[in-house]
């Protein structure tokens, strides 16, 4: 195991915090995994976001090509790291290797992949209108825009994906992609795998020559340090993935400031799979088997695992709850992230258990160890599902509730019914299409991405990804946390009028030195 010190980094320092500490756990067994972690006292907080803005100026204008290298040397640090990430990673989540490796493939990737859309240049959005002094009746100035980085961001690492949505996650990626200098929360879960991640980003930002600003990592408990930094008056956005609780809060405090700031919070969602009546027809029996795949992956700890099954009632229903039954009965209960987790999970389970109108379907084996995740599967019918909000709560785990819809119309109706979703899967044949249609405009309304015949478990990291949308999906459903356009969170248009030639930025400048995708007169080219 590489060395663990138990230090925050505070630029290019490594710290350990005095208010408190924290210990990592294996939450397979309860055991509390060494060394103890210092958490950051405002003192410290003060340093941290002093550093982030006195690097702001600097890197925002550093060239494409530093930037990229820049983001590409944080992947090669992280590789470099080897197996003591994902041991450390194992121990502090609970996931199996595989799973970790293919989010540390991720991870990189994402990095990379930002890279080179810093090097191609059109997120700069890049446009000219020239003078034109003899325009009559009224001349025009010359008009250029540029998108420069909002200021420096907070991210908070996620519990679910101690990679791909942590330090060096997409958030963090994104942020640094566009120019801002990132102070990260840590999640308290992962301690250790976080202090390995850190340590890479500052040895990228030392290679690199960049201000030691440009990354800084604290550790705190509870609400206290989060919420101070979001209310820090330097940070001017932030990056969060968890709970509708913890995300809202960090709004409230967003929006309280003496300058509001934006929150991109992702927080939850049930993620509705509708079964269309002809799919059910042909193939019943596999589509429940596959079902209870995607539930029961990771435990359910997925933001896009499929919580809410919809379908109209017919004898092909009958047959996937069948063979859906058959397989979560005979499923491992698996460990979760940690023990508060492993309880949420327990007291919504609880919950829908006790509920008069909701009849439990089938649950998972049970568990062999503490903190397992015994999965379950309920059901109630759509007039109960309208009558009571709380059951389109989130219960995080593998947990689903199937709606059985009389007709066509109650299906549609219980669709308008929803809160903001990530995602919307309709598993159909072509005989189904006409229902489709009928649906696709509700769903649209209520989701940020639309499947068809697959899972939602499994976000793809590229251009088109969406991974956001209505309330209380995400704070803010303009936005997506997955894919390249998430670097525009991070952005803010600049308009230049008259600026003299040698103050223009490069990206703006006569004879395109750049050799940007740029739009001048409203006519894209690289002119």
């Amino acid at each position: 195991m590489g060395t663990l010190t138990g230090k925050m980094l505070i630029g290019s320092t490594a710290t350990f915090g005095a208010d408190g500490t924290v210990q990592g756990l294996d939450p397979s067994t309860g055991e509390h995994l060494a060394p103890d972690y210092g958490l950051a006292s405002a003192a410290d907080l003060e340093r941290a976001c002093a550093l982030a803005a006195a690097a702001f100026d600097t890197y925002r204008e550093t060239s494409l090509e530093a930037r990229a290298t820049f983001l590409e040397t944080c992947a090669d640090e992280i590789l470099a790291i080897g197996d003591d990430l994902i041991v450390r990673a194992m121990a502090e989540s609970g996931l199996p290797r595989a799973r970790l490796e293919g989010e540390r493939g991720r991870t990189v990737g994402q990095l990379k992949l930002f890279a080179s859309v810093v090097r191609e240049g059109s997120w700069l959005e890049a446009r000219l209108d020239p003078a034109l002094p003899d325009r009559a009746p009224l001349p025009r100035s010359d008009l250029r825009q540029r998108h420069i980085a909002l200021g420096p961001v907070a991210v908070f690492g996620a519990s679910n994906f101690p990679l791909a949505f942590s330090v060096a996650g997409g958030d963090t990626a994104s942020a640094l992609a566009a120019g801002c200098p990132v102070v990260v929360k840590a999640h308290n879960a992962h301690p250790g795998t976080s202090e390995l991640v850190g340590v890479a980003i500052q040895k990228a930002v030392a290679k690199c020559g960049l201000p030691e600003g440009v990354f800084s990592m604290l550790y705190g408990a509870g609400t206290k340090i989060g919420s101070a930094l979001v209310a820090d008056p330097r940070i001017k956005a932030v990056g969060f993935t968890g709970s509708r609780g913890g995300g809202t809060a960090l709004m409230q405090v967003a929006t309280a400031r003496a300058e509001p700031i934006p929150v991109y919070a992702e927080m939850s969602s049930i993620n509705p799979v509708y079964l269309m009546p002809e799919a059910l027809n042909a193939r019943a029996e596999a589509l429940g088997k596959a079902f209870v795949g995607s539930l029961t992956m990771g435990a359910g700890q997925f933001c896009t695992n499929p919580g809410l099954l919809l379908a109209i009632d017919s004898p092909a229903l009958d047959t996937f709850v069948t063979a859906a039954v058959d397989a979560l009965k005979a499923s491992a209960a698996s460990v979760m992230l940690t023990p508060g987790i492993g309880k949420a999970y327990a007291d919504g389970v609880a919950a829908l258990v006790g509920h008069d109108k909701v009849t439990t379907l089938a649950r998972g084996l049970p568990a062999e160890g503490p903190n397992r995740c015994e999965a379950a599967w309920f059901t109630t019918d759509a007039d109960a599902f309208l009558a009571d909000e709380a059951l389109q709560a989130e219960v995080f785990g593998a947990s689903s509730m199937l709606i059985r819809c009389k007709d066509q119309a109650q299906l549609i109706a219980l669709s308008e019914h929803l809160e903001g979703q990530l995602t919307a899967t309709l598993h159909m044949d072509q005989g189904d299409i006409a229902l489709a249609k009928a649906l696709l405009p509700v769903l649209e309304r209520k989701a940020g991405r639309i499947l068809a015949n697959g899972w939602p478990t499994g976000v793809e990291v590229c251009h088109a990804m969406v991974h956001g949308g209505p309330y209380p999906a995400t704070s803010d459903a303009r936005s997506t946390s997955v894919g390249t356009l998430a670097i525009k969170r991070f952005l803010r248009p600049v308009c230049y009028q008259d600026l003299f030639a040698e103050l223009l930025p490069e990206s703006l400048a006569n004879g395109n030195p750049l050799a940007i995708w740029r739009r001048t007169d409203g006519v894209l080219g690289k002119d």
